[in-house]
């Protein structure tokens, strides 16, 4: 057989054969190999707090639906998870109100604005979507509201549910983010102007820089990533931590809008729904098959890690990971039918 033929039937094999595992350690150790060198790009230093962090660590990991988790290099170095942390929270909003509802606050429809633009959609007089600065703060303000002062403690319990471990905040990067953070301010009061929330600005914005300050892993990302595609149901511990429909929408989203302005060129070269975050973070997520976690504190103009696009572009095409691929089948249902 085709070595790529090989590699790309690997996710299946696995299945049935947890020692194929081992092949994909190796593959995905020669990607880390691969890239190991590359020191391009530079540290979000508008976050003082970030601007110290160690540029040059670099780690992958893949959670797979056993529980079992392939970590290669630095993947259990603890690192904030930014903006990955928008995912979680839009689909714990999903959860708790529903897509109609949850409609009313924010919506789904790509922006080609940067990320921290202090905007919003002049149709719907709502944030374009939820992996943006307006829509997440818009997403935490109605978690605010529904869940009163204990919303940060339930973000919390649901991302350390979907990593499968009790997770922590770093303190030192939240008081960063305080000092600093002007401009999500000036979101936070545009959004209760335009009556998306009407919460206090700032008890919105602590929890928003709190869940943004909250430490994982690459490892931890890819649990947490298996547990989206795993239909919401951590793999590791057999929690259900989301609904399905909550899981399907938060994924449509990840694809369209979860990689900044790169998303058009990561929806063509790689094809997965997935989420960077400014703390070097990348999260991606192939339905009902892994999660893929990388970190590389490296990050291009668009925000996103350098080293981390180039890890799931190259995992993405030695396995036929893009949803797009020639040899993934899609529905085992219309399969059926042919």
């Amino acid at each position: 057989m085709d070595e790529t033929l090989h590699h790309r039937s690997l996710l299946s094999a696995i299945a049935s054969d947890p020692s194929s595992t081992d092949e994909l350690t190796i593959i995905t150790k020669k990607v880390h190999a691969q890239y190991l060198a590359n020191l391009e790009g530079e540290l979000a230093d508008y976050i003082p707090g970030l601007a110290k962090v160690a540029p040059d660590h670099y780690g992958i990991a893949l959670g797979l639906p056993s529980g079992r988790v392939i970590a290669v290099g630095d993947a259990e170095i603890p690192f904030t998870i930014q903006s990955i942390s928008k995912a979680y929270t839009y689909a714990m909003l999903l959860d708790m109100l529903g897509t109609d509802e949850t409609a009313k606050v924010v919506g789904v429809q790509p922006s080609s604005d940067p990320f921290n633009t202090i905007s919003l959609d002049a149709r719907t007089h709502l944030p374009f979507n939820p992996m943006v600065n307006t829509g997440a703060i818009a997403v935490t303000g109605k978690l605010r509201s529904l869940l009163g002062a204990n919303a940060f403690s339930k973000i919390l319990e649901v991302f350390s549910n979907a990593a499968g471990r009790p997770l922590t905040f770093d303190e030192n990067i939240y008081q960063s983010e305080q000092e600093t953070g002007h401009r999500n301010r000036a979101i936070g009061h545009l959004l209760r102007a335009a009556h998306v929330f009407d919460e206090p600005v700032d008890e919105v914005l602590e929890i928003y820089f709190k869940q943004c300050s909250i430490l994982v892993t690459a490892a931890d990302l890819a649990v947490m990533g298996a547990t989206l595609a795993n239909l919401g149901k951590n793999p590791l511990t057999g929690k259900k931590v989301f609904g399905l429909d909550s899981v399907r929408h938060a994924l449509s989203v990840m694809f369209t809008c979860g990689m900044y302005d790169g998303a058009g060129d990561w929806a063509c070269k790689v094809g997965l729904p997935a989420k960077s975050g400014v703390g070097g973070g990348v999260l991606a997520v192939v339905n009902r098959q892994i999660g893929v976690g990388v970190f590389s504190p490296r990050l291009d103009s668009n925000g996103n890690s350098v080293r981390g696009q180039l890890t799931c572009a190259r995992l993405a095409e030695d396995l036929g990971l893009h949803a797009f691929d020639s040899l993934n089948h899609g529905s085992s249902f219309l399969r059926g039918m042919l």
